[in-house]
């Protein structure tokens, strides 16, 4: 639900501008958090900062000296290690990208940088796929790279180094597999190589081996587990408290994400779900009596049933989830028919026998007393099964029979006598 993959259910995501900020936090906030082991087990974070990396210092007066642009060093680190496109070979059904590079045994460690050197005879290569290849480089490949290699040599777009005749014998291994070409080399003079370790220095240090983003901003991603009886509630309070703890940065942001993300963002309009299934019962019913007082009688039969719904959680130790929500919604329906089955006969026995209202809300009581038992033992009966929990799955129904029961039994005691009261 649109959450990274994590090693624990549960994620909280930082994001911030500054990514150096977030990558010092970070670290801290999980070591804070790992005091609050009541609330969240199992924290670690997304973040991979111990990846290594090689930063190559160029000494640009002792380049100029042997005769080096910048640019030409950086298109020689290219060629071997970038992986550079230098041309596509087609064929009926496909096309394959000829890449150039060193051979793979070179590199596989920082160390084979020792072994680069460029060549003062190449010059300053130019065009669009700009390369400091040597001669050398194109008389051992393969023929097919050899087409390709001296069509971009004729175009200008690589700069080699090699004499007149392997110029030559290139070509005619060309034109035999197809590929005219009638440039020569760029350079024919004597080549002198300049190892890269005269022309730089070499550093190891750390890096992150990944960068995330959310929302165009640095983030970094926390993942948790809740321990048995805990709730996303106390962990974001617990994440709260830790942050304020350590003093993090107000412009580090923090937020759910992913599963728990969705938990709180459905349990938020869980307020509103219920307002509105009031609000509906309110206009069919005051249609229905054509009155804007009698609903008020029925629906106030609800807070003994959430009452009752809340306090049957609370002893079975069953969490407040999205199924016990739905068990809310479920009693809206179910425990309002014992007030309208009292006030539907109050008000004919008014309207109709010109009863005083005292009188007719008693009668109404007494005669509807057995279908509300009726009624309501057959809702609870029927909802013991799924407080039970018997069968594949019945964790996810508990709650369900849980909040029916306690509610429609709860609500059941009090409502037989305090729905006459509101009537009068």
């Amino acid at each position: 639900m649109g959450g990274r993959q994590s090693a624990a259910e549960y994620q909280y995501t930082l994001t911030g501008d500054d990514a150096d900020q977030l990558y010092k936090w970070t670290p801290k906030l999980v070591a804070a958090l790992g005091k609050h082991r009541a609330q969240l087990l199992d924290v670690n974070s997304d973040l991979q900062q111990n990846g290594l990396q090689t930063m190559v210092q160029v000494h640009r007066e002792t380049a100029k000296r042997y005769g080096f642009d910048p640019n030409q060093i950086d298109n020689v680190l290219y060629d071997a290690l970038g992986q550079r496109t230098v041309s596509t070979i087609y064929n009926a059904l496909n096309q394959y990208a000829v890449v150039m590079e060193v051979a793979p045994q070179y590199w596989q460690v920082p160390q084979q940088l020792d072994r680069l050197y460029l060549s003062t005879g190449a010059g300053n290569a130019n065009g669009t796929a700009q390369t400091q290849m040597s001669g050398s480089t194109v008389s051992g490949v393969t023929a097919a790279s050899a087409v390709a290699t001296t069509t971009s040599t004729s175009s200008g777009t690589s700069s080699t180094n090699s004499d007149a005749e392997s110029n030559t014998t290139t070509n005619s291994i060309s034109n035999a597999k197809g590929g005219t070409s009638s440039g020569s080399a760029d350079s024919t003079s004597a080549e002198t190589m300049v190892p890269l370790t005269a022309l730089a220095s070499f550093s190891t240090s750390h890096t992150a081996t990944q960068v995330n983003h959310q929302g165009g901003q640095v983030a970094a991603t926390l993942s948790f587990n809740l321990p048995p009886g805990g709730s996303l509630s106390a962990a974001g309070q617990a994440i709260a408290a830790a942050s304020a703890e350590i003093g993090m940065p107000a412009s580090i942001h923090g937020a759910f994400a992913g599963a728990a993300q969705a938990y709180s963002q459905s349990m938020g309009a869980v307020p509103l779900l219920i307002a509105a299934a009031l609000g509906v019962v309110y206009l069919v019913l005051g249609i229905l009596y054509e009155n804007t007082i009698h609903p008020i009688t029925i629906l106030s039969t609800l807070p003994s049933a959430g009452i009752g719904a809340t306090l049957a959680l609370l002893v079975f130790g069953t969490s407040f989830s999205v199924i016990a929500m739905i068990g809310m919604i479920l009693l809206i329906g179910i425990v309002k028919k014992n007030g309208i089955m009292m006030v539907d006969v109050a008000i004919q026995l008014q309207r109709r026998d010109g009863m005083r209202a005292a009188q007719a809300i008693h009668d109404a009581a007494v005669l509807r007393l057995r279908p509300i038992l009726m009624t309501t033992l057959a809702a609870v009966l029927g909802a013991v099964p799924l407080a039970v929990g018997i069968g594949q799955g019945a964790a996810l129904r508990q709650p369900l029979g849980v909040t029916v029961i306690g509610g429609l039994i709860f609500s059941q005691m009090f409502t037989l006598y305090t729905t006459p009261v509101i009537y009068l």
